[in-house]
């Protein structure tokens, strides 16, 4: 795949699509310490590479963390969001048992939902204006 810019180019087509992603700890428990954090970045930054996938941003709080991912098509989010839920998830308790206190009773690490929202290119009113002015033959 070649990569100019943000723009990106398969084999079939030229991309350049990108999510903002939130997860949010069970139960809302504020987990997170700046080693946990800089850990968690280093496990989705690998997962992310295995999907062909850009971390592009990563922060976070004590109870979520934020992501913003450049991804390929052929990528569905739903599937890279539950890659990096559970490897993550499952390396963190691996890794630091002291978080066990915030994950006993459901043994998760990660809530069951997630935000997921597209981001970039030209807002929508833009878009609508440029394909309504389209020359549409009789």
């Amino acid at each position: 795949m070649a990569d100019h810019g943000d723009i990106r180019t398969g084999r079939h087509c030229v991309f350049v699509l990108h999510a903002h992603l939130v997860f949010v700890t069970k139960f809302r428990h504020e987990v997170f310490t700046g080693p946990h954090l800089k850990r968690l970045e280093e496990i989705m930054r690998a997962v992310c590479g295995d999907f062909e996938v850009e971390l592009a941003e990563f922060n976070g709080e004590p109870d979520h963390v934020h992501l913003l991912v450049h991804f390929p098509p052929k990528v569905a989010l739903s599937k890279l969001v539950n890659s990096l839920k559970g490897v993550s998830s499952r390396r963190m308790r691996q890794e630091f048992p002291e978080l066990a206190r915030h994950y006993w009773r459901a043994n998760k690490l990660w809530s069951g939902s997630y935000f997921a929202g597209s981001v970039g290119g030209a807002p929508l009113s833009v878009l609508r204006k440029y394909i309504e002015q389209q020359n549409r033959p009789a």
